[in-house]
């Protein structure tokens, strides 16, 4: 007992200085906290003669960068708060990134803030407990145990001061030294840094933050104020015949498991029954709902889009509902709209009060059709447009995206820890997802026969991005665009037409065209195409089914 009392006294009895105990915190984050940024960088530096002084620098210039940046922002009494918060902040950034393979970028800042409390519970599993515990709670209740000796408090600014500069040279000195290294370092693999823990983490909430307040007080800006229905053709008894259109957003679902695109497994064994058209080259505009959604709704393009200008610019629906003569409903079985939908009517179906269709402790996204008749029966006269956001194959709990009736294809990952499983069974598990995804889109096409007789109907399938399940060490998605693999921005998109509005569009062409490559920018042209509205935003040449 009594050995035991003095090896815990080191820590809660023996006195250290602040300057001691941030250099001691520093380095600790680095050996243990970036497990994946080092695995990256031996992807490029191996160990070798030659460069394995670099490699123990680089371990040393960012245990001084950090130990700069936790100085500077901490003072006196504040230092114990802040490397307690940093240690268990950066226990789950360690976590995803080290098994995950993701980027604590801006855009997953968003998508940290905007994840609903049902989003969360699907992340969280045991050994994420054992991250949070050895590596956020254990070294925080040393920190806070720890006694911290104070300097004087006209020696505090002269320490302070003393602290950052030698930090900084340190830091320095490290990249001068090594300054061939470094500059390949920076200027060629920019990416590395990205994995970098706590430090780019803390750079993406300051940039979020800024975008925040740049933003202001948001003026959404009115578009395609000038639109009208042009045309409303006749049906044979001289009533007018009005369109109904649902429009599905997919989630997570990749180009290149679905059968229609070749994949080897049956998963659209349904809609190859149908008369469908599949679009075997889309592209998303992002890759994570945050930034797919809303974009894809906009009127600018990939490279033009920001989420300010999504935010302060009015959308494809609005521009639809400024026509008068088109309804507009929103059914969400996923997070939410991502503020494409605030001004239009939403309906949230995730919980059993709204949704009739729920098993496994899962709302169904086939539960989004019930009700559906009555809303179109109360709006005879009205073309309508129906959007539909799809749970899909909300990872990383794909197991939980489908009916136990649909798991077709076994063995499959019961976990949301895909690192646990092999990259069979976590396949598996996301192809019965999309097996899933092929029975809703079966039956909403089923659901639009009834009408075709009375409507000019159409469904048009896009996925809002894709998914990485494995491959390269990667998993889900979010990763910046321009080093994204195929797998998440390659994504699944596919329309079908009724017998009344294939006489208005040229299918044979749109089917000639179905493998040319096609983004989510071109959906606010087409569905302006598909209702026939007329106003100066319109670009036919964007309109997927211009002939």
């Amino acid at each position: 007992m009594t050995l035991i009392k003095k090896f815990f006294s080191v820590f809660f009895i023996k006195k250290i200085t602040s300057t001691r105990l941030i250099g001691y915190v520093s380095i600790f984050i680095v050996v243990f906290y970036n497990i994946a940024f080092f695995r990256h960088v031996l992807q490029v530096f191996p160990i070798s003669l030659k460069n394995i002084g670099f490699l123990l620098s680089l371990g040393f210039v960012l245990a001084t960068f950090i130990a700069f940046l936790l100085t500077l922002i901490s003072w006196q009494y504040t230092t114990k708060p802040i490397l307690i918060f940093f240690l268990i902040i950066s226990s789950f950034a360690a976590y995803f990134m080290d098994n995950y393979n993701v980027v604590i970028d801006d855009i997953m800042i968003q998508n940290i803030i905007e994840t609903n409390r049902a989003e969360m519970l699907d992340l969280f599993n045991f050994k994420l407990l054992l991250y949070f515990l050895l590596l956020g709670v254990i070294p925080s209740f040393f920190v806070y145990k720890v006694n911290i000796v104070y300097a004087l408090s006209k020696k505090l600014v002269l320490i302070k001061i003393r602290d950052i500069f030698f930090f900084l040279l340190i830091f320095l000195v490290f990249i001068l030294i090594f300054s061939k290294f470094y500059t390949s370092f920076f200027r060629e693999y920019k990416p590395l840094r990205y994995y970098t823990n706590p430090t780019y983490y803390i750079y993406s909430v300051g940039k979020y933050i800024s975008l925040i307040f740049d933003e202001g007080k948001i003026v959404v800006a009115p578009l395609g104020t000038d639109a009208k229905v042009v045309e409303i053709e006749d049906d044979e008894d001289g009533g007018d015949l009005t369109e109904l259109v649902i429009l599905v957003i997919g989630e997570a679902a990749r180009a290149d498991h679905f059968s229609l695109n070749g994949y080897a497994k049956e998963t659209n064994p349904l809609l190859k029954k149908e008369k469908i058209i599949n679009f075997s080259n889309m592209y998303s505009c992002g890759t994570s709902t945050a930034v797919s959604v809303p974009c894809m709704f906009s009127i600018f393009d990939r490279v033009h889009y920001s989420d300010k200008k999504g935010k302060t610019t009015e959308n494809i629906l609005d521009v639809l509902n400024h026509t008068a003569q088109i309804e507009i409903l929103w059914r969400d079985n996923n997070s939410d709209s991502k503020g494409v939908a605030l001004r239009v009517p939403y309906e949230n179906y995730q919980y059993p009060s709204k949704n009739p269709i729920c098993t496994d402790g899962e709302c169904r996204d086939e539960g989004m059709l019930i009700g559906l008749d009555e809303y179109i029966n109360q709006r005879k006269g009205k073309d309508i447009l129906i959007i539909l956001h799809q749970m899909g194959n909300h990872g990383p709990a794909y197991y939980k995206r489908y009916p136990k009736k649909f798991e077709k294809f076994k063995p499959v990952c019961k976990t949301n820890q895909l690192e646990a499983c092999s990259e069979e069974e976590i396949c598996n598990a996301y192809d019965n997802g999309i097996l899933y995804t092929d029975y809703f889109l079966k039956k909403v096409i089923d659901f639009l026969k009834k009408y075709d007789a009375s409507h000019e109907t159409a469904m048009i399938y896009m996925s809002d991005h894709g998914e990485s399940l494995g491959e390269n060490g990667f998993y889900l998605h979010g990763l910046p665009y321009f080093i994204a693999p195929e797998a998440q921005i390659h994504i699944a998109s596919l329309m079908w037409f009724g017998e009344k509005i294939s006489q208005d569009i040229n299918v044979k062409k749109v089917m000639q065209n179905r493998n040319k490559r096609y983004t989510q920018d071109n959906l606010f042209h087409t569905l302006l195409g598909i209702f026939e509205v007329e106003t100066s935003v319109y670009d036919h040449n964007l309109n997927i089914l211009n002939d």
